[in-house]
This record gives C-alpha cells, sequence and structure tokens, in this order.
C-alpha cells in the first residue's frame, strides 16, 4: 500500500514539475539545467508529505499537487547549491553528476535561482481552486521555513562550522538546531501545507507540525547513519564525508547504536502525534518508517 501511494506520488509529481518546467521563453541552458535537478530521481518524500496530509481533509487534490511541487523545487534548488564547490563541493547527486559538475558553476547557480522563485509561481500561479488566503498562508510558510530561520540559515550555521570552526566543540543541542532548521523545516512544511489546505482544526494543525518536526529528526538521523554506513552507489550520494572532513554529527557524538535507539524513539513520537486522525493516518505513520529504514 504505502509503496504503491508513494510510486504514484512520484509519477503525479515528476509529471507537475516537467509541466511547470516547459516554458519557451525560458533560455535553454538553464531549462536543460532545472530538468537536471529535478527529474527523474529522488525519493520525493516531502512532494509526498503534503499529498497525503492534505489528503487527510480531503482537500483539493490538484492544489496539493501544486504545492507539492513547489515544495520540491526548494529542495532541489537547494541541492543544486549545497554541491557547489563553495559549500559542500559534491560532485555526485542521486546517482548522477550535481548539476555544476555537469554544466558549470554559474549555470548551476543560475538554475537554482531559478526553481527558488519558480516554486513561489506555482503558488501564486496555481489553475487550482486554491483561494487567495490559502496562497498567502502557503507562501508565508514557504518562505520561512526555506530562508533565513530555516533551511539557509540551517545551512550558514553547517558552514559556519565546516569553513570557520564554529563552534570549536559542537554539542548535540546544537547539531540538533542546525539539523531541524536545515533538514527538518521543509520536512514540517510537508506536512504542515496539508493542514493549512485542509483547513485543519488547531489540535490537527498542531499534530502534524509536530509529526513533522520529529519526522525531520529521524530523517537526518538516518541519514548520517547512511553516511558512516551506507555505500555510494546504494546512497546515490558521496559517503563517509562528515567523518573524513571531522565534522561533528549525532552520530559521531552518540556512537553508532545509541543513534539507532533514538531513531527508533524518535519514529515512535511522530507516530504519536498522528494519534488524532486514527487510521486515516496510516499512510503517514508508514511514510515514518520509510525515513527511518531507508537506504539511501
Amino acid at each position: 500500500m504505502f509503496s504503491e501511494r508513494l510510486a504514484e506520488a512520484q509519477q503525479s509529481v515528476e509529471r507537475r514539475l516537467g509541466q511547470w518546467l516547459d516554458d519557451a521563453a525560458t533560455p535553454a541552458r538553464i531549462t536543460d539545467a532545472m530538468r537536471h535537478a529535478v527529474l527523474g530521481g529522488g525519493k520525493r518524500i516531502r512532494p509526498f508529505l503534503v499529498l497525503e496530509s492534505a489528503r487527510l481533509f480531503a482537500a483539493d487534490a490538484d492544489a496539493a499537487l501544486d504545492v507539492a511541487a513547489a515544495l520540491e523545487c526548494i529542495h532541489c534548488y537547494s541541492l543544486v547549491h549545497d554541491d557547489l564547490p563553495a559549500m559542500d563541493n559534491d560532485r555526485l547527486r542521486r546517482g548522477k553528476p550535481t548539476v555544476w559538475a555537469a554544466y558549470d558553476e554559474w549555470t548551476a547557480i543560475l538554475a537554482g535561482d531559478a526553481l527558488l522563485t519558480l516554486a513561489f509561481e506555482i503558488i501564486a500561479g496555481s489553475n487550482s481552486t486554491m483561494s487567495p488566503a490559502k496562497r498567502v498562508a502557503l507562501t508565508l510558510a514557504l518562505a520561512r521555513d526555506s530562508g533565513r530561520v530555516g533551511m539557509v540559515g540551517g545551512q550558514c550555521i553547517d558552514l559556519e562550522a565546516d569553513k570557520l570552526g564554529m563552534p570549536k566543540n559542537p554539542t548535540l543541542a546544537h547539531i540538533r538546531h542546525l539539523q531541524a532548521l536545515k533538514t527538518g523545516a521543509l520536512i514540517r512544511f510537508g506536512c504542515v501545507a496539508g493542514a493549512i489546505l485542509g483547513d485543519a482544526k488547531p489540535l490537527e494543525h498542531t499534530a502534524l507540525v509536530t509529526y513533522g518536526d520529529r519526522l525531520g529528526f529521524a530523517f537526518q538521523i538516518a541519514d548520517d547513519l547512511l553516511d558512516v554506513t551506507g555505500d555510494e552507489a546504494t546512497v546515490g550520494k558521496a559517503v563517509a564525508k562528515d567523518a573524513a572532513a571531522g565534522k561533528a554529527t549525532l552520530v559521531s557524538l552518540m556512537g553508532i547504536e545509541a543513534a539507532r535507539t533514538k531513531l527508533a524513539a524518535v519514529e515512535a513520537e511522530a507516530v504519536a502525534a498522528l494519534d488524532v486522525f486514527g487510521q486515516r493516518a496510516a499512510t503517514l505513520i508508514e511514510a515514518a518508517a520509510f525515513v527511518s529504514n531507508r537506504s539511501s
């Protein structure tokens, strides 16, 4: 059931992204680089969360699909920029060359910029029945979760540690804060988007915020574990980079077994947050297990 729903979401989001990227007015080089960054790869877990959280409330499926596509544009733009030599200097992403490696740095920067702005174009320009109030609420939430107090802020804190050695002795609290912004914010938005689209009650909205927060934490612990225990061919990107760079992670501070124990506990917290929805949240419960046990 879960694998089928995820595959269906991946296909739907891929088609919708292809439609939004099909713009003859865009310079061909940028279009090609954007398509390289976005299409034909990725688990699409963030847009899947938009679709499934919206499904809890029987919200407009077409509106949810556009918001899902917008979120994936933000995520993919962040990967394009993160992979640049000035940041993480990665040449492999999703089993293929990163955008800057396939093209060049200036093309990658512009392609990332274009994907960032396309995300908000999608929300504003969606042909769905999304109300103006919901468009505003979604735009504000996505801007905050992807910007200076969200993903971008987390990337800054991460690069301060990598480039400037700040702080000298990172704590678990520091790493948790960094990851809650860099990784967790967009995952949380994927859950909150459904609450906005579905006119969720305050208790339901809070439940999805909590679920998204714990799911984002689980995603990052699993990612850190993959960097230590995974192999490049399976993961689809370079591994063991954190250890080689001496980078502090939850795994490096806690140890592998303690991190696995923490991951199981965080997954349980995510699932518990969904109690208010009963069986309606069965797919989101499975999503927590998928995130915690992924191999790539």
